[in-house]
């Protein structure tokens, strides 16, 4: 009764929403946004327009998002194959399919489903952000960059920042730290509160010995809510670098308080500033 409920109360925008949500609590760091790049000359799309195999196919695909949350795979993925046997020639269940394969390690069925939803829609730029990341993983680091560029080339695409982000944390894994740097500052452009991309920031400039800038994006994730034990450690050892006594001090008390048995208490404990 509840899952029914549920699936009666979730609608398809939220469900897309959903699944970017999952992907960022689950480390995927995708996101299932309809990729479709609508023409201002074209008339708005209404719950009266879709066929009805594509309302069942949509059930489907929301209780696959369901599943998916609550990290069984299998149901999800059963899901997503009744949704295609409805509709076939629905780019979004193999998107969802390829997620899925993803998340489970099978990156040979989900490179096969990517590939499948983008032989339907070659302007999904949403799914070719997920292919990117899968890519990247895959370490085919260079036919990843080229998706992440095309996803950013769609001025209708809305998860730019996170775009950036995962071709930062891509080009991270290549070795390519300036082009990474580049790639998180124009995250950050788009979305200044994402404590991921600060720290990330943080980081690459204090391993340059840039510690004036590192201090601006470590700073304004630890007087946030989402500082972590990673970021005070990080913070920590910019504010000594600096010679900053008091606020080296302040960050080693939140550390101690809010993260006490963290390795980042241990290491200060210690004294390993630098390890």
């Amino acid at each position: 009764m509840m899952r029914t409920r549920q699936l009666q109360a979730l609608s398809l925008s939220l469900w897309l929403g959903l699944v970017t949500l999952l992907l960022l609590a689950g480390g995927l760091v995708g996101c299932a946004a309809n990729g479709n790049s609508a023409s201002a000359t074209q008339e708005m799309f209404t719950d009266s327009d879709e066929p009805e195999h594509r309302k069942r196919a949509t059930n489907r695909l929301k209780l696959a998002v369901l599943y998916f949350q609550d990290g069984k795979n299998n149901f999800a993925l059963d899901e997503v194959k009744q949704a295609i046997q409805i509709d076939p020639n629905w780019f979004e269940p193999y998107g969802m399919r390829g997620l899925i394969y993803m998340q489970s390690g099978d990156y040979v069925q989900a490179d096969a489903s990517f590939q499948k939803a983008l032989a339907i829609n070659p302007n999904a730029s949403a799914i070719k952000h997920n292919y990117a990341v899968l890519l990247c993983r895959m370490k085919r680091p260079a036919e990843a960059l080229n998706l992440f560029g095309a996803a950013l080339a769609d001025p209708a695409y809305a998860q730019r920042a996170r775009t950036w982000q995962e071709q930062a944390n891509c080009q991270l894994a290549n070795g390519q730290k300036s082009d990474a740097e580049g790639s998180l500052l124009r995250a950050y452009e788009l979305d200044g509160g994402n404590p991921v991309t600060g720290f990330q920031l943080a980081s690459l400039l204090s391993q340059r010995g840039e510690w004036a800038r590192a201090q601006f994006y470590a700073r304004r994730v630890n007087n946030g809510e989402r500082a972590s034990a990673e970021s005070l450690w990080l913070g920590i050892k910019i504010e000594r670098s600096l010679g900053n006594k008091d606020a080296q001090a302040q960050l080693e008390s939140q550390l101690r308080k809010r993260f006490s048995l963290s390795r980042e208490v241990m290491a200060l404990e210690r004294g390993a500033f630098n390890e």
